[in-house]
């Protein structure tokens, strides 16, 4: 039993080693894209930003139909109707992401009226951009309550049809805030970590689930209304990304059934660097790149 033991540790660093360069050839590699031609997407937050942007994006790869939920009906409607005029059918839904009793019951409009959901994107998030003490309670319980519990409901309402099906898709606009959090942004940081432990968490337990994938998307400063007015102190080594090229990434992601898309691929970087650097260095990075003081000028959405 000892011998047995000492071999499978041995063997170990060896599998980890086999499984680093395989995946490392295999991304070298055109992978097969999946088709969008019979899937049912339904985004949270879909009137304007990111998620407009992906709503645009899923109907021109070629989604059968787009679901829009969103809080503001002026937005949703301007959105459905351009979608619908590209010739994709699509569907809008108030539907307050927070308000789990809300979740359930619109899951259940649109599984009546419009089918069964095949990808789900938790888009849907806020940011209030002010210090701990700052903030009102009510505002730090809304960004939990959107950005991380908001998951909880939409994911238990429609994964379990994917599942009974074999098919479907989870996919989560998360942010490299989760990784490395700035000053100003408690409430945002906080929740999007939160959302991407629900996520790698969610992601292990599909492993066994044929059929069903995940996709976390953790993209750089996006120049959204959202973040308006918050400072990069130099924006042209790191300049914020176009919402339409996170939307085209995001898509190319779930066709390729990727796990975790990072944009841009510099941010990977970033993260090694801080898993063993030490805390006064990466102070020091802050006060370099300005990530105290780029919450000082945050407007946010008006």
């Amino acid at each position: 039993m000892e011998l047995k033991s000492a071999c499978r540790m041995f063997l170990f660093p060896v599998q980890m080693l086999y499984y680093i360069v395989r995946a490392s050839l295999f991304s070298l590699l055109p992978s097969r894209r999946k088709d969008l031609t019979k899937e049912v997407v339904l985004i949270t937050g879909g009137g304007r930003g990111i998620g407009r942007h992906l709503a645009k994006e899923f109907a021109k790869q070629g989604a059968r139909k787009v679901i829009l939920w969103g809080r503001t009906e002026k937005c949703l409607k301007e959105t459905a109707e351009e979608i619908s005029l590209s010739g994709t059918e699509c569907h809008y839904f108030l539907c307050d992401v927070a308000n789990r009793e809300e979740v359930y019951k619109q899951a259940k409009v649109v599984r009546e009226k419009v089918g069964d959901v095949t990808i789900l994107v938790n888009n849907a998030a806020v940011v209030h951009g002010k210090s701990l003490m700052d903030s009102d309670d009510d505002a730090l319980l809304k960004s939990q309550h959107i950005n991380t519990m908001g998951q909880f409901w939409t994911t238990k309402a429609f994964l379990p049809r994917m599942l009974e099906l074999q098919h479907g898709h989870v996919v989560c606009i998360n942010s490299i805030l989760s990784q490395s959090p700035i000053p100003g942004a408690i409430d945002y940081c906080t929740s999007k970590a939160s959302s991407l432990a629900f996520m790698e968490s969610l992601t292990l337990g599909m492993l066994d689930c044929p059929g069903v994938g995940c996709t976390t998307v953790l993209p750089f400063h996006t120049n959204t209304e959202m973040f308006q007015g918050m400072r990069v102190r130099f924006p042209q080594l790191f300049p914020p990304l176009k919402p339409e090229v996170v939307a085209q990434r995001t898509v190319d992601a779930v066709r390729a059934d990727k796990a975790f898309l990072y944009l841009p691929w510099t941010m990977h970087a970033l993260v090694i660097l801080k898993s063993f650097m030490p805390q006064v260095a990466l102070e020091e990075i802050h006060k370099f790149s300005g990530s105290y003081t780029c919450m000082n000028t945050f407007k946010g959405r008006t």
